[in-house]
């Protein structure tokens, strides 16, 4: 028996409408059950004073510069690194086993548990290299964590700029390079924001990763080769031993309320450049 194809379409839309539906019920779910039980507890207090007691009093205030610290430099390192490779993918190389290989390389790591890399990185950076538990390690195995990311957001954003882009730029004499910096890149930038940001909002909510490496120390870090503990790790440490569950869903609350402040931002920021750039 053969459905008539607007019933089918019809049943169709009705599934996918209803998958939607129920995934922003979790959505809101979570947002809601955490607002209700972490934000009556966050004051000015508990978000500029320094946890007390191993934080069963005061605030936050050090998890939160830890987490900005971490968070910029793991970005700053990795950006770069998965920009470039990505123009050197899409614009010097032609497609073989070299590319292959990359290609295999990055999705290969973006599979990786956080616990494997949060050891690699412990072995490496805090005993190997002598830096310790620190910013620098955290941020320097965050790095290659969010990497693969930003290289393959970066690789698919480049690739979608029109091919008659390039020929016009050839034709009117200009330079690969003077093609890829004024031309590729600023048609490709709503694209590699997105990732970039995507990779921000994956740095704030790791924990396993920064346990081993940056470590749990709840002063301020002064410097990059001081331990530090991040909001997530925070929430984290003090919902598992139970050392006080109202500052934890007020250490939970103010991490989801950022993480969704940045996508936010990335949206508006990639709308923006759409048209800018269209």
């Amino acid at each position: 028996m053969r459905l008539d194809p607007r019933i089918t379409q019809t049943l169709a839309k009705a599934l996918l409408w209803t998958l939607t539906g129920f995934t922003l019920l979790i959505l809101i779910f979570i947002i809601v059950d955490i607002s209700i039980k972490g934000l009556p507890h966050v004051t000015a207090a508990f978000l500029f004073q320094e946890p007390h007691d191993m934080g069963r009093a005061g605030g936050i205030f050090s998890t939160i510069v830890s987490t900005a610290y971490i968070t910029l430099l793991a970005i700053l390192l990795a950006s770069p690194l998965g920009v470039g490779t990505a123009i050197y993918l899409t614009e010097y190389t032609r497609e073989g086993w070299a590319t292959r290989i990359i290609r295999f390389g990055a999705e290969c790591l973006a599979g990786v548990p956080s616990i494997i890399l949060g050891l690699f990185g412990f072995v490496l950076f805090v005993m190997k290299l002598g830096l310790g538990w620190s910013v620098l390690s955290g941020g320097l195995t965050l790095a290659i964590m969010v990497l693969p990311i930003i290289i393959r957001t970066s690789e698919e954003a480049i690739k979608a700029v029109p091919q008659d882009y390039r020929t016009a730029c050839y034709s009117l004499g200009m330079s690969q390079w003077q093609t890829i910096t004024r031309i590729v890149l600023p048609a490709a930038l709503p694209g590699i924001t997105t990732g970039i940001m995507l990779s921000v909002g994956r740095s704030l909510g790791e924990t396993a990763v920064l346990l081993f490496t940056a470590g749990a120390a709840l002063r301020t870090p002064a410097t990059l080769f001081d331990s530090g503990r991040t909001m997530a790790v925070h929430f984290y440490i003090l919902a598992r031993e139970g050392i006080s569950m109202p500052n934890a869903y007020a250490t939970a609350a103010i991490l989801m309320i950022s993480i969704l402040l940045i996508n936010l931002a990335a949206y508006t920021l990639m709308q923006r450049l759409m048209k800018r750039y269209s």
